[in-house]
């Protein structure tokens, strides 16, 4: 008779264990999403496309189930469910809420669900560092930093630039609100030491007066169409995806974080390729920037555009779930997995 196997333990980790755990810790943050890339790079990874639900009644807002799978020394797989509902903006909550199930890769059972807002915030932030960093290694290091859209995302942007060693003589912020635009001013007031920061009524303003332009909007099309606007070769963290018109993305150095996946869900990537039918204005992945395999021209606006990647949530999750073991605070739910046993 098959020995029945000790049941497996499953453990719900909140918010606060996880603001905990990568609060001051950014730097290793940045580091798991540089080794995770490079892992991905190596096809170390599954990333299948994400999967959106849509809603008749709720046409802007939506849900995506992002599946993955991590190898390595240590293997984890998961999913990744996160919500965009724009409109909660208005009643004073977030937009996005998530959460990430972390699966066994031995037996497939799930040993943990993580609030992954946090994370995901985390993680978007410590990629676009990472491409800030490397991708302005050969140009003149941006000084003047303009934010387009001031919501988590800028704020922990913000956060993973700084604790990455980045100092700016200059913030630019706009946003359509203008209270939530003066919102993020005050923050930078009391975060950053400079004292030059300019909220902007229009977004030419900003992107013009800008070095490194930070798009982290919840816009569904492009609005932004000037090439123009962008003549002084800035670099671009193009966050939120849809922002940039093709015509700017065409005129542009493109890097992605995955192709593929970029490339789709009519991001401003995917509507350059449907003008012009095809891809060669992908000129790298940020994978073949950290490996040196592609130079990154000076005399070009640089647009990076990451769709992101559910490996990185997985592992993010996975650090933020060991540190919460190891601190003996891991709260695990007796009889998650009750009926075991095959014939009762």
């Amino acid at each position: 008779m098959t020995q029945q196997a000790a049941p497996p333990s499953f453990a719900v980790i909140s918010g606060e264990q996880v603001h905990r755990v990568l609060d001051g810790g950014e730097r290793r943050v940045i580091e798991i999403v540089e080794e995770t890339y490079r892992a991905h790079g190596a096809a170390w990874t599954v990333n299948p496309p994400s999967y959106f639900l849509r809603f008749p009644d709720k046409p802007n807002s939506r849900i995506i189930a992002l599946p993955a799978a991590l190898g390595g020394d240590e293997p984890v797989d998961g999913l990744k469910w996160v919500s965009s509902f724009p409109d909660n903006v208005a009643n004073g909550i977030p937009r996005a809420s998530a959460a990430l199930l972390l699966n066994d890769h031995e037996n497939g059972y799930p040993f943990a669900c993580l609030e992954s807002s946090i994370i995901s915030a985390a993680r978007t932030a410590a990629s676009a560092a990472l491409a800030a960093d490397r991708l302005s290694r050969d140009r003149e290091r941006p000084r003047r930093v303009g934010f387009f859209g001031v919501g988590l995302i800028a704020r922990y942007l913000h956060r993973y630039l700084s604790a990455s060693g980045w100092e700016f003589d200059e913030f630019g912020v706009h946003d359509l609100s203008a209270e939530h635009a003066n919102g993020f001013r005050a923050y930078l007031q009391w975060a950053d030491s400079c004292e030059r920061i300019t909220v902007h009524e229009g977004p030419e303003s900003l992107i013009r007066s800008s070095d490194l332009v930070v798009f982290a909007t919840v816009a569904a099309a492009p609005h932004v169409t000037e090439p123009d606007w962008f003549g002084h070769n800035p670099l671009v963290l193009h966050v939120s995806l849809r922002d940039l018109s093709p015509e700017i993305i065409l005129s542009s150095f493109n890097v992605v974080d995955d192709v593929e996946h970029c490339l789709k869900a009519n991001t401003s990537p995917h509507l350059a390729e449907q003008q012009v039918g095809h891809r060669d204005f992908v000129h790298a992945t940020l994978d073949d920037v950290l490996a040196e395999r592609v130079p990154v021209p000076a005399d070009r606006p640089v647009v990076f555009s990451p769709f992101g990647l559910g490996v990185l949530d997985l592992a993010v999750g996975r650090h933020v779930y060991d540190e919460v073991r190891r601190s003996g605070e891991l709260v695990i739910i007796d009889g998650f997995f009750h009926d075991l046993r095959r014939y009762g």
